[in-house]
């Protein structure tokens, strides 16, 4: 996604299947200097989606206007009318990063929804956030925990070691401090670096301290 300042105008592209739905979008950018509608998805910073309900025919919608992206990144802001359905993780993973009620909807609320999207921000409704907060307790409960990962892809104990690395610490320190063999340590690293597709360890120190775990 193209990064903004709100200096800057904020390029949309609108979807919607009701024409008087998407005149009624457009006449909401109008009303904002720093928004411009745009003809497609390969231009715009934000794509507007508007749905009756969002189900997974919406999610298949999703994927199909992210390919007329033609690779880039797209963020979608949703405006759905009646009902949610879909799943909420597989639809910020196809780009959606806000979601607006129909029956709540104020040009102003939109607006600002947009800039925020176009900044790397998102907006979810209460009920969403809900929603989406029981998904990952699940998937970290069920599928996270048995296997001894976290939600970053990494277990406590290649944490451990990571952090160690960055410390400067050699193999057979680390393997002191830890109270496991060298053979150990390496077999740790290599698993973390096989799973994850890292290079090397410096790789491995960047990915973890991104991730915000070390």
């Amino acid at each position: 996604m193209r990064q903004q300042v709100l200096a800057e105008t904020v390029r949309v592209a609108i979807h919607a299947s009701e024409d008087l739905t998407r005149a009624g979008l457009a006449s909401c950018l109008q009303r904002e200097r720093r928004l411009s509608q745009v003809a497609t998805v390969r231009e715009a910073d934000v794509t507007v989606v508007a749905a009756d309900v969002a189900d997974g025919a919406t999610l298949d919608l999703l994927r199909r206007l992210s390919d007329e992206g033609e690779g880039a990144d797209t963020s979608f802001v949703m405006v759905v009318g009646r009902r949610w359905h879909a799943d909420v993780s597989a639809a910020i993973d196809r780009g959606v990063r806000a979601v607006l009620w129909r029956d709540a909807f104020t040009p102003a609320d939109f607006a600002r929804t947009l800039f925020t999207v176009a900044q790397g921000g998102g907006s979810l409704p209460p009920s969403l956030q809900g929603t989406l907060m029981e998904q990952v307790q699940v998937t970290q409960r069920e599928v996270l925990v048995p296997r001894g990962l976290t939600a970053s892809g990494i277990s406590p104990r290649e944490v451990d070691v990571l952090r160690l690395i960055a410390e400067g610490a050699e193999l057979a320190d680390i393997a002191a401090k830890l109270c496991y063999s060298e053979r150990t340590v390496k077999y740790v690293l290599y698993g973390l670096m096989k799973r994850l597709q890292l290079r090397n360890r410096a790789h491995a120190v960047s990915y973890a301290i991104r991730a915000g775990l070390i």
